[in-house]
């Protein structure tokens, strides 16, 4: 795998450095559309056999294949569309039905106890599952200061992204709009359930 942000020094072990690159990978994708050279270095990338490798390998492929333009309307179909998207990627939605609802408010209160900062120039909901997954790298690293314990790592996830997001990366994963981002919900549900039961496992 490869960091899908700019290298960072850090003293994380080898297994959580894997992690957050994951979730940077799944950020950077999410976020907004991939830029030519983010493409380049996804194009790279290689797996095992397992479900999360298969999605790797299948998302490479899309990779080498794909245009940015096309990657573009892709995105734009399935999270923007007009007036909204094939997919509504908020914690929120998920969970309750409607946006901007009682696990946005809480997500707020766990940010600022983590020295999180909403960006200045973000126009969503911080509970969309781009920003997610870029909190979950930022805390494993250490973004918002010391690197955060694997018991706060745990909390936040079970709290904001477990009882949701497995299910989007499925609906993604399915979506009819999906071509390029069709193995990002692979690997995006895949790695939920890596993470699910290595939490579990760590009690």
């Amino acid at each position: 795998m490869m960091d899908a942000t700019a290298s960072l020094v850090s003293d994380v072990s080898e297994e959580d450095a894997l992690r957050a690159q994951i979730y940077d990978l799944l950020a950077v994708m999410l976020r907004k559309p991939p830029a030519a050279d983010f493409l380049t270095k996804i194009s790279g990338l290689t797996g095992d056999e397992s479900d999360l490798g298969r999605g790797i390998n299948a998302l490479a492929r899309l990779a080498q294949a794909s245009s940015p333009e096309k990657i573009d309307a892709e995105f734009h179909r399935l999270f923007i569309g007009l007036g909204r998207g094939e997919l509504l990627p908020y914690a929120s939605y998920y969970i309750t039905g409607f946006l901007n609802e009682k696990p946005l408010a809480k997500l707020r209160g766990d940010m600022t106890e983590l020295g999180m900062v909403r960006d200045a120039a973000a126009y969503e909901p911080e509970d969309n599952i781009g920003s997610l997954c870029e909190m979950m790298a930022g805390m494993i690293h250490g973004r918002f200061g010391a690197p955060v314990s694997l018991a706060k790592q745990k909390d936040f996830f079970f709290t904001h992204l477990a009882p949701w997001a497995e299910h989007f990366f499925s609906d993604l994963e399915a979506a009819e709009g999906s071509v390029f981002y069709a193995p990002v919900g692979t690997v995006g549900g895949a790695f939920i359930q890596i993470e699910k039961q290595s939490f579990r496992m760590a009690e």
